[in-house]
């Protein structure tokens, strides 16, 4: 039998995060080979994950960030079992690795995220030797990527401070290359605050209209009410209720005396260019439905959306109690 020293074992568990006897019995099985217990122990690894993969994976992180070059960017919910893991440096350090691969190979969807290669090896693999370390499950959830291709504009991202359990990020086109951003982070702000369901009117379906107009022409209070005059009111309501729901109309969160397409509309005059809103994403962790489709003009197959806001560019947008973005 080959004697193992304590220095290879110790050497092991740095390398690998495995328990201590864990790291013996696999140079033990390996006769002293160190590359070959490492072998032993990831194989273990992805056994255990396997066994922790029907564990529900409700805590984490909604992360995002900014290709360097800004021409992209991306937002990913990645769950884990408990907050204490989600605090964890380790985790959030996983979290921001997986962002910097996702824009470095341009994955639009967690499935292509998990099969990227980085350091040598998978997401996925990365993924099941943190399961291994942590002991317990962490799902790639749900990513969404916005590129901007060979067009000028920027990105705005926030993060909610207080936990990082939701998040928004929103594209905007210009026709003039512009250094200033910062109003980009106040509209991802507002997004995250007001949950807007589409970008305009103009991407409210048919369907959804006239299911407004019915609700609204079966209230009591116009019963009475004459054929022309009911359909005035109708349609007033239907512009007021439509128009709340929808980013460029909404009242913008730091000065409700102007909406949101207002407030572009002057950081445009300040910054002497076009600016349009083309996309944006909103994550909210843990949130559980799931529709397929994207708002705006960036359409990412397999990007989950909101069946309440079917214009989020990305996701669901349940209310997280008690939060409220800070406003500064």
């Amino acid at each position: 039998m080959v004697e193992i020293s304590a220095a290879l074992v110790k050497e092991l568990r740095d390398k690998t995060g495995a328990a201590m006897m864990d790291c013996k019995r696999a140079l033990v099985e390996a006769g002293g080979d160190f590359d070959k217990a490492c072998e032993i122990l990831r194989q273990r690894g992805i056994a255990v994950a396997s066994k922790k993969s029907s564990r529900v994976a409700s805590e984490g992180l909604v992360v995002g960030k900014v290709a360097d070059d800004g021409k992209s960017a991306v937002l990913i919910e990645v769950n884990c079992e408990t907050d204490f893991v989600a605090r964890n440096e380790a985790f959030t350090d996983l979290t921001k690795h997986l962002c910097e691969v996702a824009l470095e190979t341009k994955s639009t969807t967690a499935e292509q995220l998990l099969k990227a290669k980085t350091n040598g090896s998978t997401v996925e693999d990365l993924i099941s030797q943190a399961i291994a370390k942590t002991g317990e499950n962490i799902v790639v959830r749900r990513l969404s990527l916005l590129e901007l291709g060979n067009k000028s504009g920027v990105f705005g991202l926030y993060i909610h401070s207080q936990g990082g359990k939701i998040g928004a990020l929103v594209k905007f086109e210009t026709s003039n290359a512009i250094a200033n951003d910062a109003f980009g982070r106040e509209i991802a702000m507002h997004i995250a605050f007001a949950k807007p369901q589409y970008l305009s009117k103009q991407e409210i379906s048919a369907d959804v209209i006239e299911n407004e107009k019915r609700i609204e022409s079966g209230k009591a209070d116009l019963a009475d009410k004459k054929a022309e005059i009911k359909e005035k009111i109708i349609t007033g309501r239907l512009d007021k209720i439509l128009g709340e729901r929808c980013l460029l109309e909404q009242p913008f969160v730091k000065d409700s005396a102007l909406s949101v397409g207002k407030y572009i509309e002057e950081q445009a005059k300040q910054l002497k260019t076009d600016i349009k809103v083309t996309g944006y994403s909103l994550l909210i962790l843990g949130e559980v439905a799931e529709l397929p489709g994207q708002s705006g003009e960036d359409h990412n197959a397999g990007v989950p959306r909101n069946p309440v806001n079917p214009a989020l560019s990305g996701q669901v947008a349940l209310s997280v109690p008690g939060e409220k973005p800070d406003v500064v």
